[in-house]
């Protein structure tokens, strides 16, 4: 399924008017991203997190005339993060709310730890942070250096976390470390921001400078056995496969959002330079057919990882292909406005430096290529 039904059509157009509101503060968020605060009344800072909870933890359905969203179709969230992203990535993503610790918790979390996270979420704007990535390592799980050691009745957790979106303005999280050698030692444990030993510092990027990527020092984090993930689960639920399966999900959501600085790269152009001719005019239109067939591919993924988790080669499929697309359009948008073009057409640079962000989150396209390649050899393929 690639082609809207009138139902997500409408969810899609009452999504564009969201994105109005994030592009408008694009490059002031650009420049000072804790002006996030007095962003949090746009409709899109309220409803981005409604499909991030299980459905008992939602205040209410979104409703758009007379159709009702919960988001728990993946179709549903692609088509509203594409329109979002499209508006602006980095206010999107310096959203509140849980887009991967919300999915991992809903997962492992046991009935307690999902009604503590949740609640949490539900009854005030909260930030929050996935931290798996390391210095040294990046988010390949044989490297972990982040220790989990028993102390007591709980335990320890010491190491470093890099690039984690919002960690700065974050209150809670979720935390990758290492107790136990081999794929089944690893673990995930919520750590709250005001535990003692736990710094969050913003680090300075290029691109997405709203999104508050930061680096998290944990240092002798005392934590309590009941803030361990899938206590309650077989080491095999728990571990790397619970993890697998939540980046599953969230790979078809990424690729939207590459989607969607693409096309306000694409729409940009059309905006700014009104007449194109000749060989301009073909190469705007060719940009604009491959985002239509990434956007194919986005959708398909979405619709197979939901009919069938264990398919996520698919999405991985999207999230390259989605990631290519965004640096080559917005790159070659800017080549329609000549040598000034970045100081003359500061969102289209903007577009420009965010797009090379997705390349990196969850995965880099190379580790996105091995999930495919392990899927064809094992003959996988759908």
């Amino acid at each position: 399924m690639t082609e809207l039904d009138d139902r997500l059509l409408a969810l899609r157009t009452h999504a564009r008017g969201w994105a109005g509101d994030l592009r408008a503060v694009a490059l002031r968020l650009e420049r000072e991203p804790d002006l996030i605060m007095g962003s949090l009344g746009l409709p899109a800072m309220d409803h981005v997190g409604l499909f991030q909870s299980p459905p008992r933890f939602r205040p209410a359905p979104l409703v758009v005339g007379s159709h009702r969203f919960t988001g728990d179709s993946l179709l549903e969230q692609v088509v509203l993060v594409e329109e979002l992203a499209c508006g602006d990535l980095g206010a999107l993503m310096a959203a509140p709310g849980a887009p991967m610790a919300g999915p991992l918790v809903a997962l492992l979390g046991d009935e307690q730890q999902q009604e503590n996270f949740f609640g949490r979420l539900a009854s005030r704007p909260t930030w929050t942070f996935f931290a798996l990535t390391e210095p040294r390592g990046g988010s390949a799980a044989t490297s972990l250096e982040t220790r989990l050691r028993r102390d007591g009745d709980g335990y320890l957790l010491d190491g470093v976390k890099k690039y984690i979106g919002n960690a700065c303005r974050a209150g809670v999280g979720v935390v990758f470390a290492r107790s136990d050698p081999g794929p089944l030692g690893i673990r995930a444990v919520l750590v709250d921001a005001e535990d003692a030993g736990y710094t969050a510092t913003a680090l300075p990027t290029l691109g997405l400078s709203a999104a508050g990527l930061s680096e998290l020092t944990l240092r002798s984090v005392r934590l309590p056995s009941e803030r361990l993930l899938g206590r309650q689960l077989s080491a095999v639920r728990r571990g790397m496969l619970g993890w697998t399966r939540t980046f599953d999900r969230l790979r078809p959501v990424v690729a939207a959002m590459g989607i969607g600085v693409a096309r306000a790269a694409h729409d940009y152009v059309r905006a700014h330079r009104r007449v194109l001719r000749g060989d301009e005019r073909t190469r705007w239109e060719e940009l604009g057919l491959r985002i239509d067939a990434a956007r194919r591919l986005v959708r398909h993924a979405a619709v197979t990882v939901d009919a069938n988790p264990a398919q996520g080669h698919v999405a991985s499929a999207a999230k390259v292909r989605s990631t290519r697309l965004a640096e080559d359009v917005t790159l070659a948008a800017l080549g329609f406005f000549g040598p000034g073009a970045r100081l003359d057409h500061p969102l289209l640079d903007k577009f420009a430096r965010d797009a090379r962000g997705v390349e990196f989150m969850e995965g880099s396209g190379d580790v996105q290529k091995l999930a495919v390649h392990h899927k064809l050899t094992r003959g996988r393929t759908s």
